[in-house]
């Protein structure tokens, strides 16, 4: 009977296995005894000799021939009979030996130890494959969130850039209004300055052609000494047309102060700038100062 590999080694008690040895080399004996007395009495027969013929001749009558007798057998010793072998002595305490084990029962555990490792492989593999597939997804996350963050790092360098530009060219674009507008104010100061450097000897000119006119009118009287100075406020109209004077400082010679107011009348129209704003020096009302001797 074929034990299973995984059965327990079981120990057979000393005293039986040496009897049984010591019955088996007794019979061994024995019969090693009765072979050689069998073929030591055992006579070898005599040679044969043949004759052989080239042409056969003829048969003669056949002779009867009376066989020889058999020689007596040998005598056979007749076997010691075989000595009993006492059985051992059961010892005291000996486990009782192991009874063999169901074939059947031990291929149903095997199969069923086989099926559980097979299950167990199985759910190993399962669980291997579980975990790769975690490890892998896993790895496409983290491959996903690495690529989304570097967009997202190259988006905000790209706004980062984007907006740089941008205050570069408002601070250029800034910087070129200014100049501009320093340009053109300047400009415009240059233009204003010289428009009033312009209006004003415009004005220049027409009060000393107005004083001149005056003066040509202005009949001065007798017993006026030195260079007195006489200040009007002319109303005029834009067409130089004199509607009121009225003084505003007297000179203290009143024959003076009314000459000059006379002669302020009799001009009318007063000679204006075409110029509207050297004009604007005149009308409504021009500041008349009047010296006689200027």
């Amino acid at each position: 009977m074929n034990l299973p590999t995984d059965a327990p080694f079981v120990s057979r008690p000393a005293p039986r296995f040496a009897a049984g040895v010591l019955a088996l080399g007794v019979h061994a004996v024995f019969v090693l005894l009765l072979v050689f007395g069998v073929s030591w009495q055992t006579q070898h027969p005599a040679p044969v000799m043949v004759d052989l013929w080239e042409n056969l001749p003829k048969a003669a009558p056949p002779v009867a021939v009376k066989p020889p007798e058999p020689p007596p057998p040998p005598p056979v010793k007749a076997p010691e009979p075989v000595k009993a072998v006492p059985a051992p002595k059961p010892v005291a305490d000996e486990p009782a030996p192991p009874k063999a084990p169901d074939i059947a029962l031990e291929k149903k555990k095997a199969e069923a130890e086989r099926l559980r490792k097979q299950k167990a492989e199985a759910e190993r593999l399962e669980k291997l494959k579980a975990i790769q597939a975690e490890e892998q997804q896993a790895r496409a996350e983290a491959a996903r969130k690495a690529h989304e963050k570097q967009l997202a790092e190259q988006k905000k360098r790209e706004l980062l850039r984007q907006m740089e530009e941008d205050l570069m060219q408002r601070t250029a674009d800034e910087e070129a209004a200014n100049a501009a507008l320093a340009m053109k104010q300047a400009a415009e100061r240059a233009a204003a300055s010289k428009r009033q450097t312009e209006v004003a000897r415009v004005v220049g000119q027409h009060r000393d052609q107005i004083s001149a006119k005056v003066r040509g009118n202005t009949r001065l009287p007798d017993n006026l000494k030195g260079n007195p100075e006489v200040r009007c406020a002319v109303r005029l109209l834009p067409t130089g047309e004199v509607q009121s004077v009225r003084v505003t400082q007297s000179s203290g010679n009143a024959a003076y102060d009314e000459a000059v107011v006379r002669a302020i009348e009799k001009s009318s129209p007063l000679p204006l700038p075409a110029d509207r704003d050297a004009r604007a020096a005149f009308v409504p009302e021009l500041s008349f100062v009047h010296r006689p001797k200027e």
